[in-house]
């Protein structure tokens, strides 16, 4: 005997069921007509058309303004993927890009000083180190612009060694010989003057000594 809850939960069902439009002789499925497209709301599934008719309306508009179709596709050999002169096509024919970009092209061509016969390149005059602002590269024992060899012509006036009196370990400025400038050893002294009195200084002041050492036991 079905128990109380059962009894409702059938009766609900058998409401549900008087308000479901499909039934077991009737049920949805992909070939429904309510899935099809039939020209309703409904279906939208392919038969010789797909879409609800919202779709296929909206589908024939856009397609009205649309240019191209089955007889004149679009593609990369069709006249508007072409450069031919217009704003359409870019593709590549006897020129290439746009109207804009060709004459943006022409534009820039125009300011260019270099071209087919007069190339830029490691041998141009203007790479070369020849007196302008413009090469740098080095060219008859110069390298630089302008303004580069004139900053070091102004560097080494200012610089006190030069070829001739080049800077070593040996040059005077090197070698400690009682001024501030070299320190390296030269007759058994080392270091600037200030080095040389600070340690004759720290030496007066050390009470252990060559003759005295430490430790002294």
């Amino acid at each position: 005997m079905p128990t109380q809850l059962e009894i409702i939960a059938e009766k609900q069902r058998q409401e549900h069921l008087s308000r479901n439009s499909y039934l077991e002789k009737n049920g949805y499925s992909s070939t429904h007509e309510n899935a099809l497209s039939t020209g309703d709301e409904k279906g939208k599934g392919e038969t010789d058309k797909i879409g609800s008719s919202d779709d296929i309306q909206s589908r024939i508009g856009n397609l009205v303004k649309n240019s191209y179709g089955n007889l004149n596709p679009y593609g990369v050999g069709n006249p508007n993927a072409l450069s031919t002169g217009d704003d359409k096509g870019k593709g590549e024919t006897n020129t290439i890009g746009s109207q804009t970009d060709i004459n943006t092209r022409l534009d820039l061509m125009s300011k260019n000083v270099y071209s087919d016969v007069k190339r830029y390149s490691s041998l141009s005059p203007n790479a070369l180190s020849d007196g302008d602002e413009k090469g740098k590269g080095e060219n008859n024992n110069k390298i630089g612009s302008l303004t580069d060899i004139n900053t070091r012509l102004e560097s080494v006036a200012r610089n006190m060694y030069t070829q001739d009196k080049g800077y070593s370990n040996l040059h005077p400025n090197a070698l400690s010989d009682g001024d501030v400038k070299g320190k390296g050893e030269l007759g058994q002294q080392v270091g600037s003057s200030v080095d040389i009195n600070n340690r004759t200084e720290s030496l007066a002041r050390n009470k252990y000594g060559s003759t005295k050492k430490y430790p002294d036991f």
